[in-house]
């Protein structure tokens, strides 16, 4: 019953989270631009199919939550995850974690984002990672196997991401796979385009 509960809160959240955010944007396409001490990275959520998870990507975005974060894990030949952590590996303060939709569909490709998670499956808050190959253990298979959501995909940029998966890393405190010289996201902004 908590989930259902859970479940009609985020839905109604979403409704009004992409009303505000979108309206009046017909016809164009959504798009979140991270600028990096690497580059820019341009990612299109795919608010039809993940509407959840693109509502709270959006959300934190149009906050500037995500500025001054940094991609504090970065594993080569797997992901490189961001979101959560600034340059001193302090943990932000998030919103409540939201519902799991791994099962949309969409699959962890070379290139597409994720919600990065807990054991739990309805645990993922702020952070997200990009898969750098096909994932294919990610994607959801059954309620024993929920998966991780995909909800958009790298559509400029693709260099930069290869190009934080190959920066130096170490450990920080309890923390593996943290880059050396932290990759900082200085901005990230919605833009729009068609």
């Amino acid at each position: 019953m908590k989930y259902v509960r859970k479940a009609a809160v985020q839905l109604a959240f979403v409704s009004i989270t992409l009303t505000v955010l979108l309206f009046g944007c017909q016809g164009e396409r959504k798009m979140v631009k991270l600028e990096t001490t690497k580059g820019d990275i341009v990612i299109e959520p795919n608010e039809m199919v993940a509407p959840i998870s693109t509502a709270n990507f959006l959300r934190y975005t149009q906050e500037g939550f995500y500025d001054g974060t940094i991609f504090h894990r970065v594993i080569p030949g797997f992901m490189i995850q961001a979101g959560g952590h600034t340059p001193n590996m302090q943990t932000k303060q998030t919103h409540e974690p939201i519902i799991n939709e791994a099962a949309n569909g969409l699959k962890n490709n070379r290139g597409t984002v994720a919600m990065a998670r807990l054991n739990h499956p309805n645990s993922a808050t702020s952070q997200f990672f990009i898969n750098l190959v096909d994932n294919n253990y990610l994607n959801y298979e059954s309620p024993r196997n929920p998966g991780y959501a995909v909800f958009g995909k790298v559509i400029e940029g693709m260099d930069v991401v290869d190009a934080i998966a190959q920066v130096k890393t170490g450990q920080r405190g309890p923390q593996t796979d943290v880059p050396v010289e932290p990759v900082i996201i200085k901005s990230a902004k919605i833009i729009r385009g068609r």
